[in-house]
């Protein structure tokens, strides 16, 4: 005996009914087992002043979207991805955001302080007058970074490479460069008390008006590779190279 139409549709109806019930099921199991279920969420368009402080967020992407002055305070953000969003004035205080990548992105004047940041991506981004008081930033990539006039007391940019990234007037007081790529940087007018650059490679660096005169384990070698001006201040036996100019030419292989 055949099944009339309507009846092969309840059946299929039943059937996906159960599949999702099962799903459901399961997904809530894992939520009280405290397994997090991936997922991505996508933001954009306009959140000026929006709270999402302590929301988890991660792999997160949020794409052209506007987020000035947003707080993102102690939120997961690992893994997360701003693409030509605006994020000026907004606060990530001690938020997480290991992994994380920056692509044309505006982070003016935003707050990272306590962040960790370790293996940023954030090639070509705007960091300037930001506050990186204390974040860690190791093995991170800033390459060509906008970093002018930020607060970096304390900062961690060990392992981190800043190629051509602009530190020009920026406060680096106790921050450490152990290992970086500081190769065609401009760091000149900035301010580096007891910083660290243990092994850092300064290759073509820009160090005119900086102030590294407590500067710890800046090496001859370092200075010698660098460009500075009568106004560059170095630790006591270490003589400025003095620049006209600097020019730093990026190879890229085939």
């Amino acid at each position: 005996m055949r099944r009339a139409p309507w009846a092969y549709r309840l059946a299929l109806a039943f059937s996906l009914a159960s599949v999702f019930c099962a799903l459901a099921a399961r997904r809530a199991s894992a939520a009280g087992e405290g397994v997090e279920v991936p997922r991505i969420v996508s933001l954009g368009g306009s959140c000026v002043k929006c709270d999402l402080a302590t929301r988890k967020l991660a792999g997160a992407r949020f794409v052209a979207g506007n987020f000035q002055h947003a707080s993102l305070v102690g939120s997961d953000l690992r893994g997360a991805v701003f693409l030509a969003s605006n994020f000026s004035g907004a606060d990530f205080s001690h938020a997480d955001l290991r992994a994380a990548t920056m692509s044309g992105a505006m982070f003016q004047g935003a707050i990272f302080a306590g962040a960790n940041m370790v293996g940023l991506q954030a090639v070509g981004s705007s960091l300037a007058d930001s506050d990186l008081s204390g974040a860690r930033l190791e093995s991170g990539t800033l390459v060509s970074t906008d970093l002018r006039r930020v607060k970096a007391h304390g900062a961690r940019f060990d392992d981190c490479n800043l190629t051509g990234a602009n530190l020009g007037g920026g406060g680096f007081e106790g921050a450490s460069f152990k290992d970086a790529q500081l190769m065609g940087a401009v760091l000149g007018g900035g301010q580096f008390n007891h910083a660290d650059f243990k092994s850092a490679n300064m290759q073509g660096a820009f160090l005119g008006g900086a102030d590294l005169s407590t500067a710890i384990n800046l090496t001859r070698e370092q200075v010698a590779f660098a460009c500075a001006d009568h106004a560059t201040r170095l630790p006591a036996g270490l003589t400025p190279h003095l620049c006209v100019g600097h020019v730093f030419i990026v190879r890229r292989s085939p």
